[in-house]
């Protein structure tokens, strides 16, 4: 999903045309189910403040959530088998799991719950349970299902398009989801005949983490060196090809892994040329194209069949038949080093966020966004001096043997060299514009004196 897609921006934050992100949605849908106890997320630890800042968005009536904190990812088994251990001990062996990826997408919420709700009673009888989806088309991107009623006959991989469309055509197959539901306990014991070394190292780094309890959710931080002894498999290949205890609810929820461009585009409405567009566009002769734009307006003529995403820093244009060669392009460009595979000019911090505005040489110039209570960590920079100007907000600067707070429209100016921190004091968001300059302005001019994560 390059470009809007990046390493530190990954798929599930992508917002969709109504202003919600994939990550939002999976969270609404879960929570939106009866007898709900708790939202469990696990996440990387790299995007642990930004996926809390988007649930709390979602989440006004104050649904309870936890989190669990992953130093690396060690793929869905690890995942999946931390989260049981977590419920297990918090809710009881019995506790009814739902697992959800965070970046895919369900159209019929009421059929979602439907099949919910026949998942339920296989899980009550002791079955790992997954959703099939009915197939629209012959896709190669996917796994499928063979099935006979809620009997699971095999598991396939992803088939080349021959295979795909003969399974399709047999009507016996369906599409693997990756939606499970079990009780936690069952799930445990299946892992301990089937996959027995990725439980038993979850279960011995789960033992050395930490617990922490914030203000709104419940937070497990997992060991580092002991996660990274836990095989690295997905749940699939793990357990579910090898248990005997699987069943499948066949169901047609509009479900899409959002895989690609012409995924994505699929779920926006067309117009009367099939031109599906989020954002601004101008078009003109021009026919079965998608085309985002959220930042400025983008104007075509005389073109079919076309992708075209448009970002502050990078547009990517390819044809609809191609958009799964996108990934070749990422390739390209984290073989280059280029900071587009990487980041994008908005980056997320777990004290708010900045976003690059103009850079040349010798200069840059940031707006950046603290949160309510936030500050950042005490630190200095080698070659660079800077001016912060704030917008709105108060921000209360400490640097040499001063501090001093700035209102709006006021300023301050901190040298090369000088200690300095940034805080945020007030209830409002500080927003302020800095102006670097220097004769070297990355990221790694920076030497921290201390590290403060921000108050829960």
């Amino acid at each position: 999903m390059w470009p809007v897609s990046r390493k530190s921006h990954p798929k599930p934050f992508i917002r969709l045309g109504d202003g919600q992100s994939l990550l939002q949605k999976a969270f609404l849908r879960g929570a939106a189910l009866p007898d709900v106890a708790e939202v469990l997320t696990v996440t990387n630890r790299e995007f642990f403040f930004q996926t809390v800042d988007e649930i709390q968005e979602v989440n006004p009536r104050g649904s309870a959530t936890a989190y669990i904190v992953e130093p690396v990812g060690r793929n869905t088994a690890a995942a999946i088998a931390a989260a049981a251990l977590e419920v297990v001990g918090r809710h009881g062996a019995d506790a009814l799991m739902l697992v959800l990826a965070a970046d895919h997408m369900v159209n019929d919420e009421s059929a979602f719950a439907d099949a919910i709700q026949e998942a339920v009673v296989l899980a009550r009888e002791g079955k790992l349970v997954t959703l099939g989806i009915q197939p629209q088309s012959p896709e190669t991107g996917f796994g499928y299902i063979e099935a006979r009623g809620n009997a699971v006959l095999q598991f396939v991989e992803k088939p080349d398009a021959q295979t795909a469309a003969r399974y399709v055509a047999s009507g016996r197959f369906l599409w693997n989801a990756g939606i499970f539901c079990f009780e936690a306990g069952v799930l445990l014991a299946q892992m301990h005949t089937h996959c027995p070394h990725i439980l038993s190292s979850t279960r011995a780094c789960v033992a050395l983490s930490r617990s922490a309890q914030g203000r709104d959710y419940v937070q497990l931080e997992l060991d580092r060196q002991s996660f990274l002894d836990v095989p690295s498999e997905s749940i699939d290949y793990a357990l579910m090809e090898k248990s005997g205890s699987v069943a499948v609810v066949p169901c047609d929820i509009g479900w899409s892994d959002i895989g690609s461009w012409k995924a994505l585009g699929d779920l926006m409405s067309p117009d009367e040329n099939g031109n599906r567009i989020q954002g601004q566009a101008v078009l003109h002769d021009s026919s079965d194209c998608t085309i985002y734009s959220a930042e400025r307006l983008t104007g075509a003529v005389g073109i079919h069949g076309l992708v075209i995403v448009d970002t502050p820093d990078a547009l990517l244009v390819a044809d609809k038949s191609s958009v799964q060669d996108v990934k070749h392009l990422y390739a390209q460009l984290k073989a280059q080093g280029h900071a587009a595979h990487q980041v994008h000019r908005t980056v997320h911090r777990p004290w708010g966020a900045y976003t690059v505005l103009e850079e040349g040489a010798g200069f840059k110039v940031k707006r950046l966004v603290v949160k309510p209570a936030a500050r950042l960590s005490l630190q200095l920079h080698h070659h660079r001096s800077e001016h912060w100007i704030v917008v709105s907000g108060t921000a209360k600067v400490s640097h040499g043997e001063r501090t001093t707070l700035l209102a709006p429209h006021e300023s301050t100016y901190i040298p090369s060299g000088q200690p300095h921190r940034l805080e945020n004091p007030g209830i409002l968001e500080l927003v302020m514009i800095e102006v670097q300059c220097g004769a070297y302005l990355g990221e790694d001019d920076i030497v921290r004196l201390d590290d403060h994560v921000p108050p829960d």
